[in-house]
């Protein structure tokens, strides 16, 4: 039997993303491929809280499913939010279910919840032998045999139930309307230019994957903007940090927008920026979306998330402890980006700007129409 038959007739396909938003828009160009496999097919994505606040920015899904699973790091779900997830996905009707995982991650306890709901075909990575938890299973060689990019890998999974496109760029669809709201925040912040600013985000999720705030000064004090606007950006609980930046640098003009933007007026932001500066986080690949050039201060924690298919420039200090895939330093000392030098990172900007990567464009020049039909929050 031809193993893609039974996935050609698959109209209801869902696709389950649990862990961060940087893992579920790199599995965009995947869900990509199954949207542009079928004709009239629909894709529903059950992600985590923070994965599912993507949902307005993703052309190909169609709906959500919010679930914080409780064998995904910082997952909260309890016995009635699982069993209350079984239930969505059996009203869901799906005819098949994708489970997208990174190879440190196992798709099965997913897989068990989709084999309980009844879905016919689920389709994932296992190292181990899934038995009857996977119709369709890819063995996982990762890391022994090589480790591939995040986005080549799902691409690769969803390739062998023959669902493949030419466009394996990453998706956030910036919208009208938030661009909007980003407008009228920047006029209240003094900023009336179209675009072209630097963006600088000085956060991250993990403490591992932060560049310290004194190499952030140092690097806004050595950053030749050009007359261009440097705008800082981050969650409402590192506006401190943001401050400590800023006031560290003694450069003029910066502006504090950390908590102060939704994630649509941050896209657009971005979208519009001439280069991103960033800690490799979220914004790194809604850059890569969007398509503004990054420089990524990127800590070795592991190797397979870097910006993709953007104008990029990768800073990280080699060390011994490289590849530890632990979210605080186990040594303190965060070598892997303190090492780097700021001269470094000024200079990588200053490289992209002067390339012309950065040019001034008009605003929203990639943004799409997102269709939706709503959220469902377990």
């Amino acid at each position: 039997m031809n193993i893609h038959s039974d996935w050609s007739a698959a109209r209801r396909i869902l696709c389950v993303r649990l862990d961060n938003m940087g893992d579920v828009l790199m599995s965009t160009p995947a869900m990509r491929a199954l949207k542009n496999a079928r004709s009239g097919r629909h894709i529903s994505l059950m992600a985590s809280q923070s994965g599912a606040r993507l949902a307005a920015y993703l052309p190909d899904v169609d709906d959500t499913i919010v679930y914080d699973a409780a064998w995904v790091k910082n997952g909260s779900s309890g016995c009635r939010q699982d069993c209350a997830a079984i239930d969505a996905l059996r009203r869901g009707s799906f005819d098949a279910a994708v489970i997208f995982t990174v190879y440190s991650q196992s798709a099965l306890p997913a897989a068990l919840m989709c084999h309980l709901a009844g879905i016919p075909l689920i389709l994932a990575h296992s190292r181990e032998n899934p038995y009857r938890l996977l119709s369709h299973w890819v063995r996982d060689t990762e890391p022994g045999s090589g480790i591939r990019h995040e986005v080549q890998r799902q691409l690769d999974l969803v390739a062998e139930i023959g669902a493949r496109c030419s466009d394996t760029r990453l998706s956030f669809a910036t919208l009208d309307a938030d661009r909007r709201t980003l407008q009228a925040t920047l006029r209240a912040h003094g900023i009336s230019e179209a675009g072209g600013w630097i963006v600088v985000h000085c956060g991250a999720s993990a403490e591992s994957r932060r560049y310290g705030a004194a190499g952030f000064a140092q690097v806004l004090s050595l950053l030749d903007a050009g007359g261009r606007r440097i705008l800082l950006t981050g969650s409402a609980s590192e506006r401190k940090l943001v401050d400590q930046i800023i006031g560290g640098c003694g450069a003029s003009g910066l502006v504090n927008l950390a908590g102060r933007l939704e994630l649509g007026e941050l896209g657009c932001l971005i979208e519009d920026a001439a280069v991103l500066i960033s800690n490799n986080t979220g914004p790194v690949h809604i850059a890569a979306a969007v398509q503004t050039p990054v420089v990524d201060l990127y800590a070795l924690t592991n190797p397979q998330h870097t910006p993709w298919q953007v104008e990029h420039r990768l800073l990280s200090c080699d060390v011994p402890c490289k590849y530890c895939y632990r979210s605080v330093c186990p040594h303190g000392h965060n070598a892997c980006l303190n090492g780097i030098a700021p001269q470094a990172v000024a200079q990588a900007a200053c490289e992209l700007l002067e390339a012309g990567h950065g040019a001034i464009q008009a605003p929203g020049a990639s943004r799409g129409v997102k269709k939706g039909e709503g959220i469902c929050i377990l």
